[in-house]
């Protein structure tokens, strides 16, 4: 066979494949880039405000986890691991919620949790 047919053997493979996998491809891919990008936008440090407020907030968040777990967890959780960072920066718990990855966040929240249990905030009066 001559180059130039393998080249068009290959080309027509290329084309014939290509509808096949390009959407699995996107079905893989995009939510690895989607949870890597949340990731990357979770990680900017969190607005800072007194103690009151941000226990206020983090019981509001606290309960609604409580009393309705269908909620959507990529943003409900976000704002919750935010109020959780800026109670632990306010009373000074360290806590390893801020360099958590997703499959440790869980994890690290209840650390977190139990750590301002102890240092006096309640979450749940």
């Amino acid at each position: 066979m001559a180059a130039g047919a393998w080249y068009g053997l290959i080309l027509y493979a290329f084309t014939a494949a290509m509808p096949l996998v390009l959407p699995l491809l996107f079905v893989r891919l995009l939510p690895a880039v989607g949870v890597a990008i949340c990731d990357a936008l979770r990680r900017e440090p969190c607005a800072r405000n007194g103690l009151g407020p941000v226990v206020a907030e983090l019981r509001s968040l606290h309960r609604r986890a409580v009393h309705r777990p269908q909620l959507n967890p990529g943003g409900f959780y976000a704002s919750y691991d935010c109020a959780l960072l800026n109670a632990c920066r306010l009373v000074g718990v360290d806590t390893p919620l801020a360099a958590a990855n997703a499959a440790e966040r869980p994890f690290a929240r209840l650390q977190a949790e139990a750590a301002l249990e102890a240092a006096g905030i309640r979450l749940n009066p």
